[in-house]
């Protein structure tokens, strides 16, 4: 009997990328899955556990931060960034928003004095405000007793699902790069699918959650897409600049928690200053109603 013939090297190699992207698909999607599951059970939960979380993830991402921006992982200027990101989630976790602001502004300019003389100062500030804003808007948003759970959840629908269709919309129709230098997958075909999915999503949460205008929702969803991805621009353009691809490896399969949270930092904010400038004082029904 004769022997088969050997697969040709390239084959040969084809065959391994492929068994290998698949593996690393499913540990992409196993953890994602897991995370996710984590943190809507959490945020249903209530908003004390909530701020738990809130302030444990903070904590990761100012660590990440210390590695991508000043190269070290255990300084001073990190223990004090993770100090003042679990510091916000506390007071706000109290009904303190106002104070962990304050408290986050004050960490900035303290940090960025620490860092003076490393060239890094400005950006060692901005970390202290990048971590800990979004955790005082999530759980400003949360705390709302009536509607708090459906106006986070409606801010995490709309960064995944841009994410979601910005990746396969850029993957299907391709077409000219949107900013090659900083991230050279994205394409301007994946930004139009990402946004327009997350109005779809707005348009179509009131009908599945009872809560909410379609109208409202379609047009706020639009405009937290875009900004979700302008999160994750920054977040590759700062990467790209010190040479990292990724934050860290904390997560299997999608890298950092910085990483994956780049889009939810920007997104979150936004919501936030929208519900501020509509009613302070019930801040998830004027994100959901816009009234």
């Amino acid at each position: 009997m004769t022997d088969p013939a050997p697969e040709p090297p390239a084959e040969v190699a084809k065959s391994r990328a492929v068994g290998l992207m698949s593996r690393e698909l499913q540990l992409r999607i196993g953890s994602g899955v897991a995370v996710a599951t984590v943190a809507l059970a959490v945020l249903y939960w209530g908003p004390g556990p909530f701020a738990f979380l809130l302030g444990a993830i903070a904590a990761a991402m100012s660590w990440e931060w210390g590695r991508i921006v000043r190269g070290t992982e255990n300084d001073v200027i990190t223990g004090f960034h993770i100090g003042t990101a679990v510091l916000a989630a506390g007071l706000s976790a109290f009904g303190m928003a106002g104070l962990a602001v304050a408290a986050v502004a004050v960490g900035a300019i303290t940090a960025s004095a620490l860092a003076t003389g490393s060239g890094r100062a400005g950006l060692t500030g901005a970390g202290v405000a990048y971590t800990g804003l979004p955790v005082i808007a999530l759980e400003w948003l949360r705390s709302d007793d009536s509607l708090g759970f459906l106006a986070v959840l409606f801010v995490l629908i709309a960064v995944v699902a841009t994410d979601t269709a910005a990746y396969f919309t850029g993957r299907g129709i391709g077409g000219p790069k949107l900013w090659p230098v900083v991230s050279p997958n994205k394409t301007w075909s994946g930004l139009a699918g990402g946004v327009t999915a997350a109005a779809l999503a707005g348009a179509l949460f009131p009908l599945i959650s009872g809560s909410g205008s379609s109208l409202w929702l379609a047009f706020l969803g639009l405009l937290l897409g875009a900004v979700a991805q302008a999160g994750d621009l920054a977040e590759s353009a700062l990467k790209r600049h010190f040479g990292r691809k990724d934050a860290s490896d904390l997560i299997p399969g999608h890298g950092g928690f910085m990483d994956r949270m780049d889009g939810v930092v920007t997104a979150s904010v936004a919501a936030a200053l929208i519900a501020l400038a509509v009613e302070a004082y019930a801040p998830a029904r004027a994100l959901l109603y816009g009234a």
